[in-house]
């Protein structure tokens, strides 16, 4: 199945949960950072929302992450919207999706290049993909790796980064642990809750739990808790002294 079938099934369920999917549109002109900031009508003053891109790879579950992000901010009362990107979806072949969050109607359509939130699911993509392309000194950086950031060499593809806005985080050796297979997504999505706060790790749950019934979406709950607090003790622990 291509990636656009694959996306129409996906935001399928989305909808039965009262969000309004729309299927992206490509064209040559891109999202920047002022497209993401929208006129709150009622207060006559601009908003910005929260646009987050995924990168791994086929089988990895890039693209229910996105989805199950879009569901959590759903939970929460807020807009989202989740697609992947078009193109082959073998095992293994790079993916990307996307999700906005935000407290307002989201009309926006394209591709994010300028990322609030990257999230890397694979970290054999970091030498051969253009990853960091749209990354601002206000953005995430969440990297699935046993590696510490700075073992890792992308510091001068992640210059605008303060080092507490970067993590990496052992999302496959998580997802092993908890639910008996190398798959990251879930983890990471706990990772991104604790790094990002845009999200509580209770929304995250709740959302797995949606995409996951039973046995299978408690054992994805419990990878995300644990990898929100292995981030969170590592935020404490690498917090500014006051």
């Amino acid at each position: 199945m291509g990636h656009s079938a694959h996306m129409f099934s996906h935001l399928g369920e989305i909808a039965q949960l009262g969000i309004s999917p729309v299927a992206p549109r490509w064209s040559d002109t891109h999202s920047s950072d002022l497209d993401a900031q929208m006129l709150n009508p009622s207060e006559g003053k601009a908003h910005r929302m929260f646009q987050v891109r995924i990168h791994g790879r086929g089988g990895q579950g890039v693209v229910t992450a996105a989805e199950i992000l879009s569901i959590a901010a759903f939970l929460e009362g807020k807009h989202a919207q989740a697609f992947p990107t078009f193109g082959s979806e073998r095992m293994g072949a790079p993916v990307t999706a996307f999700c906005r969050i935000d407290d307002h109607p989201i009309r926006l359509r394209e591709p994010i290049v300028a990322p609030d939130a990257l999230i890397i699911q694979d970290a054999t993509l970091l030498h051969r993909v253009p990853l960091f392309d749209g990354l601002a000194d206000s953005s995430y950086l969440l990297i699935n790796s046993t590696q510490a950031f700075e073992e890792l060499a992308i510091r001068e593809f992640a210059k605008p980064l303060p080092r507490e806005r970067c993590c990496t985080l052992p999302a496959t050796r998580l997802g092993l642990e908890h639910v008996g297979r190398p798959i990251p997504n879930a983890a990471l999505l706990g990772g991104f809750a604790a790094i990002s706060e845009i999200l509580t790790i209770d929304s995250i749950a709740d959302a797995i739990r949606r995409k996951f019934s039973g046995r299978v979406g408690e054992k994805n709950v419990e990878a995300a808790r644990a990898a929100y607090g292995f981030v969170m003790e590592r935020k404490i622990t690498h917090a500014p002294a006051g």
